[in-house]
């Protein structure tokens, strides 16, 4: 049986939720990735052209810092990461979670939660931060019940 680690960003604690439910149903450690300095409602006002996310989403070698790098990747086999969905992809900060470790050999599976917008070029865009490891798009999550997150992890 393979360790498995839920890692995720969650800015307004959506994800988290979503995250917590993934953990307990695949039976995995659960690991916030944290930025060094918080997201307010004001950075996340994607209407506003120089809000601190839109912003951020303009510049694709944007990475935010991480308020730790603690999260002990090299003892897992597996590693779900989770995150809202921004302009269509991960935010920057899953850039920067992937580039602060080596994930060689790891089998990474995605899972977000969006407003509206799918997957769009996520894996491609992250493959490129952790180029040895097996980047699998999962699901969007939003608003899904336990037993679709249970039977989703159980699909895995």
């Amino acid at each position: 049986m393979s360790k498995k680690l839920v890692a995720y960003f969650s800015a307004e604690g959506t994800t988290r939720k979503v995250a917590a439910e993934v953990a307990e149903a695949a039976g995995a450690d659960l690991y916030e990735i944290k930025p060094e300095v918080a997201y307010t409602k004001a950075d996340l006002n994607w209407m506003d052209k120089n809000a601190r996310s839109t912003v951020e989403m303009n510049d694709k070698a944007f990475r935010p810092a991480l308020a730790d790098k603690d999260a002990q990747v090299e003892i897992y086999d597996e590693i779900l990461i989770g995150f809202p969905i921004w302009w269509y992809v991960a935010p920057t900060i899953i850039n920067t979670f992937l580039e602060s470790y080596d994930f060689s050999g790891k089998k990474v599976i995605l899972f977000a939660t969006s407003g509206g917008s799918g997957f769009g070029n996520t894996v491609k865009e992250l493959q490129a931060s952790a180029p040895n490891a097996d980047i699998k798009e999962g699901r969007l999550l939003n608003g899904a019940s336990k037993a679709t997150i249970e039977q989703w992890v159980k699909s895995l």
